[in-house]
């Protein structure tokens, strides 16, 4: 069972309440004010906030839309293929990191194939006539309501089978019932031997709808006024294009903090479920309504300039993966990987090594990918242009975001392996940005 050190190394409980509180307290109400605005208010901040001025509480209760029957069949319908295609789509068996307590997660690798399967139907349906995406546009604010809601009772679910039913001994409670539930009580819960529940909500919930739903913006853009901008055309592509390297390489993300170190609880399954969904796809559902063409050129530049930071992000990760897999026996541009082999101690008291790669992107620095991904994030949402600033909280917040997951990784890594992490900072000195940060 875990200890309370264990959660400790995430934040200290000071921190963990703050963050709880301001979940629980701001991000329902703006998923619900991110979509008003992008959807009836023009993308206008000051537009919203003339309203709210004027009608204030009651006015805020009057725009947040009930979750309908149509919203939770939809949700119901999407949620069930996922899942199907997570259980029964063949795969190949792969290994995850093996954990502190010296267990070791086996998943199916099938999320490609969920990926192209999931948007081939769901174009199918459209071009059939059987199935209307723009319905899904309509009924969003409902759809995002329900999520939110729905997600929290699942988090209550995935505390009390916690508690209850562990599916590894990767669980158990710190004695805090909040930081319980914000953090989660499980690294790998399982319903039964083989749905593993993180890879539902993390991979083929949440990344699969941002997917889904910039299909989504696309077609309700196309059925509104006859054509697609080419806008819209830059933003669709570059979410599909790095969703799909996401899928590509799902069974590298399964040894990432989320999967590996992060558990599952309010902070990653709420947001999987609620803020991917709403947030990460809010540039594309602006552009459903702004129409605006960049032009040939400008809008070859961007789509360009976006792909090659998502080869890059997605280059780092091969690295990686490469010298993990290789045992540090491959080549990393051309030459033998530096390395620094780091060895540390298990919670069973067992003696481990590591092999902490120092060449390549990731001799750049310690998270180099992170910018790369922020680039792209900023490559789909710039053919928004600059006439309102909400489209680009998503960019903003993905910086905040990984800033935050570098420092929490630093600090594991800081108290897993100690001198050697010291070392290993010395020889690559900088966190994120080479030459400044």
């Amino acid at each position: 069972m875990a200890t309370s050190s264990e959660t400790k190394t995430v934040h200290s409980p000071l921190v963990t309440y703050a963050s709880m509180l301001s979940l629980l307290t701001f991000c329902p109400p703006f998923v619900i004010l991110l979509w008003y605005t992008m959807v009836h208010a023009d993308g206008s901040i000051t537009r919203t906030g003339n309203y709210l001025k004027q009608h204030g509480l009651q006015g805020f209760i009057q725009i947040w839309p009930k979750p309908t029957a149509t919203a939770w069949k939809i949700i119901f319908c999407y949620g069930a293929f996922e899942a199907a295609l997570q259980l029964f789509l063949p795969g190949k068996r792969v290994q995850g990191p093996i954990s502190p307590t010296g267990h070791c997660p086996v998943y199916k690798a099938n999320g490609m194939a969920a990926y192209f399967l999931t948007l081939f139907t769901y174009l199918s349906l459209w071009w059939f006539g059987i199935f209307n995406p723009t319905v899904v546009y309509d009924h969003l604010g409902e759809i995002f309501s329900a999520l939110i809601f729905g997600s929290f009772i699942f988090c209550i679910f995935l505390y009390i089978k916690g508690q209850l039913a562990p599916s590894s001994t990767d669980s158990g409670s710190c004695g805090n019932i909040i930081i319980d539930f914000y953090w989660g009580m499980e690294l790998y819960p399982r319903i039964g031997k083989d749905f593993d529940i993180k890879v539902f909500t993390n991979c083929r919930f949440g990344m699969m709808s941002w997917s889904v739903l910039a299909v989504t913006y696309c077609i309700k853009q196309y059925e509104q006024n006859g054509r697609v901008a080419d806008s819209m055309l830059v933003n669709t592509i570059l979410m599909l294009v790095y969703v799909t390297k996401f899928f590509w390489w799902e069974a590298g993300y399964w040894n990432t903090m989320d999967i590996a170190h992060d558990r599952a609880g309010f902070y990653i399954c709420w947001g999987c479920l609620v803020w991917v969904p709403s947030v990460y796809t809010s540039p594309g559902m602006y552009l459903v309504n702004h129409p605006i063409n960049l032009g040939t050129q400008l809008a070859v530049c961007t789509l360009l300039a976006g792909i090659l930071c998502i080869y890059i992000n997605y280059d780092c990760d091969r690295q990686r993966q490469e010298f993990r897999q290789t045992n540090g026996k491959c080549s990393i541009w051309r030459k033998a990987p530096s390395k620094i082999v780091a060895s540390y101690t298990t919670t069973s008291g067992e003696t481990k090594t590591s092999l902490l790669l120092t060449s390549g992107w990731w001799g750049l620095s310690r998270h180099f990918h992170y910018v790369p991904e922020i680039l792209a994030a900023f490559f789909w949402t710039v053919p928004a242009l600059f006439n309102h600033f909400l489209p680009y909280f998503y960019v903003v917040f993905l910086t905040i975001l990984l800033i935050d997951r570098a420092k929490r990784d630093d600090d594991r890594c800081r108290s897993k392996y100690g001198k050697y992490w010291k070392l290993y900072c010395e020889k690559v000195p900088y966190k994120i940005l080479p030459g400044v940060y």
